[in-house]
């Protein structure tokens, strides 16, 4: 338990900037988000962090490369829970549970040694990207920004994810 109160108290100090927003009326999140975005902050981030990186405490290399992956997995649940979905209201969306499971399934395997985390981080950009693709093809989902605008997003995405499989190239060639 002594881990999590640092990381519950970032998290709620992170949160304080949209509950400042809030209350000027800027934005107009509901009790229900700043709970998601604290659990997201707090369970999924912080403590994910903590696990992975536990084995490679002196590589920060390794770490950064949690980091970008885990910023990534944070922005793209956000944006599909509390956002209202990249697609907007279509059940396209549930395609980024693959995503995840995408990433998920490769650390797994990989047993987050650096160059398998790497494969994964890739295949988990791949996966991004298809995503959009594959949107159009089963049915032209909501794209109310265009679908430029999509294809750059999940661009982003997929670069962040490539971004974090380069890193942990570079950590395994550290050691």
């Amino acid at each position: 338990m002594k881990s999590i109160k640092p990381i519950a108290t970032w998290s709620g100090l992170i949160l304080l900037i949209p509950l400042l927003l809030t209350s000027l009326a800027a934005w107009h999140w509901k009790p229900g988000v700043f709970v998601l975005a604290f659990v997201l902050l707090t369970g999924g981030a912080g403590l994910t962090y903590r696990l992975v990186t536990k084995k490679m405490l002196r590589n920060k290399t390794y770490r950064f490369a949690v980091i970008v992956a885990l910023a990534a997995v944070l922005l793209l649940v956000w944006m599909n829970s509390a956002v209202g979905g990249i697609l907007g209201d279509h059940p396209a969306n549930m395609m980024y549970f693959g995503v995840l499971l995408v990433g998920c399934a490769g650390a797994a395997i990989a047993q987050l040694e650096p160059q398998g985390m790497s494969r994964a981080m890739f295949a988990t950009a791949f996966a991004m990207v298809l995503v959009p693709a594959i949107a159009l093809i089963i049915g032209p989902p909501a794209f109310d920004n265009g679908v430029a605008a999509v294809f750059g997003l999940h661009a982003v995405f997929a670069l962040l994810f490539a971004g974090s499989a380069m890193l942990f190239k570079k950590a395994a060639q550290i050691g």
